[in-house]
């Protein structure tokens, strides 16, 4: 028997950290109400009580123990750095696998940890840490700049957020606290039960939830469903730990990077971006997906469908 999950997540910015912890808690939250009861089931057993059967409370695990000298080799899993001619935000953006991929990034890690996790010869613990990382790095990869080189993904672009210094990486820690206090009494499960509650009503927006789950940027069209038939057709390949190449990675990679051109890089200098228009601009695309608001703001429309980009596909065989 193989068990296979596979998850569709979020985006927007984050200092060194892509969504900071809450943004990678409201992730798992999320997740957890679309399980079906065998993958549930698994998902409980598997992470115990050390994080409360959920992946909300493992979302951030693996930014907390990148900097530990024990897991300091998966720093680069969090990002691709794209660049070159043809990225050059916010001109012009591109996200190209063999030019900014040669070796290892979160491409190749939600491939790899998708491999590991359906391989039953490993041991409990190596595959609890596979879905750790697996619900961590698909929301890294919705994040704009963790799919962006330039100035080390915003890392090194100086800016102000609720009136203290900080860098524009850093920016959407600050905004998902405003965010929250503004509108969800500073709970992040008050706010992930808000999306699910969209979601699950059909006041959401369908086609874009189709476009997730069809990888509609790959050159190549395909589907959450064609990665999955790949991984369980690839029997020997997998019990010889061969990483299995995925399609839908770099779709959701390419349609991240495309806002660091549309919204992201698009900001006055020397304005504050959690209380200025940079943020007041997008509130009525956030108030659209809670309270039919408008819909012409770019950014927080990202970060609100990319939360509620939350595909879990559970397959026995």
């Amino acid at each position: 028997m193989k068990t296979l999950v596979y998850l569709g997540v979020f985006s927007t910015f984050s200092g060194a950290y892509a969504w900071g912890a809450v943004g990678h808690e409201a992730i798992g939250y999320i997740a957890m109400q679309f399980l079906s009861p065998k993958t549930l089931s698994f998902v409980q057993t598997s992470l115990g009580a050390d994080y409360n059967e959920s992946l909300g409370v493992a979302g951030p695990w693996a930014d907390t123990v990148r900097s530990e000298a024990a897991y300091s080799w998966s720093a680069p899993f969090h990002f691709v750095d794209a660049e070159g001619c043809q990225d050059d935000p916010p001109t012009s953006c591109s996200v190209m696998e063999n030019r900014d991929c040669p070796e290892t990034c979160v491409l190749t890690a939600i491939a790899n940890y998708t491999t590991r996790l359906i391989q039953t010869s490993l041991s409990d613990m190596q595959r609890q840490e596979a879905l750790k990382f697996l619900d961590h790095f698909i929301g890294d990869i919705t994040q704009p700049l963790h799919v962006e080189a330039l100035e080390l993904g915003g890392n090194d672009i100086d800016v102000t957020c609720n009136r203290s210094n900080t860098n524009l990486h850093a920016v959407n820690t600050g905004m998902i606290a405003r965010l929250l206090g503004d509108n969800y009494s500073n709970s992040v499960i008050t706010w992930a039960n808000a999306l699910v509650e969209r979601i699950q009503t059909g006041t959401f927006n369908s086609a874009a939830v189709s476009s997730w789950i069809s990888c509609s940027s790959t050159t190549t069209p395909a589907t959450i469903q064609d990665d999955i038939s790949t991984l369980l057709a690839s029997e020997n390949e997998l019990e010889s730990g061969a990483v299995i190449p995925l399609a839908c990675p770099l779709a959701w990679a390419v349609d991240s990077n495309q806002f660091d051109c549309s919204y992201v890089f698009n900001f006055q200098t020397g304005t504050d971006l959690c209380t200025s228009g940079y943020y007041t601009g997008a509130v009525p695309i956030v108030r659209f997906l809670f309270e039919s608001a408008k819909q012409d703001e770019l950014m927080f429309s990202r970060l609100k469908l990319k939360l509620q980009r939350v595909v879990i596909v559970w397959r026995r065989g």
